[in-house]
């Protein structure tokens, strides 16, 4: 199944605007970007709708990585995955130009949390974003096989489209 993921330029200038922010103690932000989904016989589209930021307080201090989301983070996550019942996709940036990858700790992480969500909506997919400042690379876990797999595309919409990245062997 080829998934690809679409956002608004306004809701992605959004969610880099609150990356951008500096924190007390960790090194990045982090947030989530919730999203409705349509699937057809060869392709899905994951279409970003909101994006909810991780409040300053539910940052937990950590040495060894850039954010850590404490349990209240988490749970919040969850509650609004649960009431609207879509895709959610946890999403960071890393500060270049370019396309971005992940660090091996962002898929061991994102390993372990994002399959959470199925708990609280099963027959959605669920993943991750990174950004930078001009590219993204993105992975979803399909309900159907409980698999992580490259998002096939990612597409900013607004006056124009603009690709912002595709699947990487």
């Amino acid at each position: 199944m080829n998934y690809q993921f679409r956002i608004a330029e306004g809701l992605l200038a959004a969610v880099h605007a609150d990356l951008s922010r500096p924190h007390a103690h960790a090194y990045e932000r982090v947030g989530f970007i919730h999203c409705r989904f349509g699937a057809g016989p060869h392709r899905s589209v994951i279409l970003a709708q909101d994006y909810a930021s991780v409040a300053d307080a539910d940052y937990l201090e950590s040495e060894e990585m850039g954010a850590v989301m404490g349990p209240t983070a988490i749970r919040l996550a969850l509650q609004a995955v649960y009431r609207h019942q879509g895709p959610v996709f946890h999403v960071h940036r890393h500060d270049h130009d370019g396309i971005p990858g992940f660090s091996r700790v962002d898929l061991r992480e994102s390993a372990k949390f994002v399959p959470d969500f199925w708990k609280v909506a099963p027959k959605m997919p669920h993943g991750t974003l990174v950004l930078s400042h001009d590219a993204a690379t993105g992975r979803v876990w399909c309900p159907r096989d409980r698999e992580a797999r490259p998002l096939t595309s990612i597409v900013s919409v607004g006056t124009r489209l603009t690709r912002l990245g595709a699947a990487h062997d």
